[in-house]
């Protein structure tokens, strides 16, 4: 790709960093998608190949043995990742979460416990905050987690679940008070405490990542397993989920490139009339909306990044990218799809698996109306 006004912006560092996990995309995790969607089964020969390159521990501190990146440089591998297959790129990005939960939170004993091993990829994070009836007002939340001498037992469920069934560590938020909103708290929770994994869901697109709800019947967790105060759950995750929509952003911007150079390939490929299809001026404009969309998203992105790295506040700015860059991906893999007519509506075609896989985008870690709420706050309410 020629070199955008998004990644002039980029240190040296940054940008061979780019080149190597795009490369890795092309070469290792594209090759895999199609049949890891199909077979809905993840492709773990992959997963090692990021622990190889030390992307496990994005969200790791040096001192654990991990990457220690900056926003920007998280943004860019989520970016290149999920330009290979968004499904990876989902569940390493989870795992960054708990990682993440981990090193902001923990105490040197969890993080010398747990962080080593999560930067090499194993055990793999998960992060569970939803529940059935809790996903964009997680304040509703039912999961309990009742101290008891020094333990806390913890009943509940929790739903849409990233690397449900290939997770060993669990960042669990649950009530402290099942009767006080406000009790909200964070935990470390390992599988083997009893978790029970419910089956893995059928869905739309996404297909290779497993998700799945978490059952907690009486699972009994040692209190020096809490990873915030009591009642500090919430704003926790709030800190730690703006970073996250920043990730998602990038994410779709990835895949949106995706199936702009897909189209592009198959438009010069495809004849109609004795000429390419490029040729001709509907789909030509099409491609100059599409090339607009993602040049917009990305800068929006790496602008959201910016302010983090700078220590400024970038909830609207995070809310923005992650609203525009998921329905951006949306509208790019739809014209995508459009571009190849028939064939884009096969599996034969991978426009077809990013159109399905791009919806998730304008849902998951904030949906595209929470992500409105915020945005106008930031802007009606200073």
């Amino acid at each position: 790709m020629a070199t955008t006004q998004a990644d002039s912006s980029l240190t040296g560092e940054q940008r061979a960093i780019r080149d190597v996990v795009r490369e890795f995309a092309v070469e290792e995790i594209r090759p895999t998608a199609r049949s890891a969607d199909e077979t809905e089964t993840f492709p773990e020969e992959v997963w090692d190949g990021l622990a190889e390159l030390d992307l496990t521990g994005l969200t790791v501190p040096e001192e654990y043995g991990g990457f220690d990146a900056d926003r920007t440089t998280y943004s860019i591998v989520n970016e290149e990742v999920a330009y290979g297959q968004l499904a990876v790129a989902t569940a390493l990005s989870v795992h960054c979460l708990a990682t993440e939960c981990i090193a902001a939170f923990g105490t040197d004993e969890q993080k010398e416990r747990w962080l080593p091993d999560m930067a090499h990829g194993r055990p793999v994070g998960m992060f569970a905050l939803s529940e059935p009836q809790a996903g964009s007002n997680p304040a509703q939340m039912e999961t309990t987690a009742i101290r008891d001498g020094d333990e806390y037992v913890v009943n509940g469920d929790k739903q849409w679940i990233t690397n449900g069934q290939r997770g060993e560590v669990c960042i669990l938020f649950a009530k402290t008070d099942p009767d006080d909103p406000s009790s909200v708290t964070q935990f470390l929770v390992p599988k083997d405490a009893g978790i029970e994994v419910g089956q893995k869901e059928k869905k739309l697109g996404l297909r290779a990542s497993d998700t799945t709800g978490l059952k907690f019947d009486d699972v009994r967790i040692p209190a020096e397993n809490r990873l915030t105060e009591e009642g500090k759950g919430l704003s926790a995750a709030f800190t730690i989920l703006t970073g996250g929509r920043v990730g998602i952003a990038s994410q779709a911007v990835g895949l949106a490139q995706s199936a702009l150079d897909e189209a592009r390939e198959y438009a010069h490929e495809r004849e109609q009339f004795d000429k390419p299809i490029s040729s001709i001026q509907s789909i030509r404009h099409k491609f100059a909306d599409m090339a607009t969309q993602v040049h917009a998203s990305r800068l929006m992105v790496r602008e959201a990044a910016r302010q983090e790295d700078a220590g400024e506040d970038n909830r609207v700015s995070a809310a923005m990218a992650k609203y525009h860059a998921s329905e951006a991906a949306v509208d790019v893999s739809n014209e995508a799809v459009q571009i190849h007519g028939g064939y884009g509506y096969v599996t034969e075609f991978d426009v077809e698996r990013l159109y399905r896989d791009s919806k998730i985008t304008t849902i998951y870690e904030g949906t595209s109306e929470i992500q409105k709420e915020i945005i106008a706050r930031g802007v009606l309410d200073g």
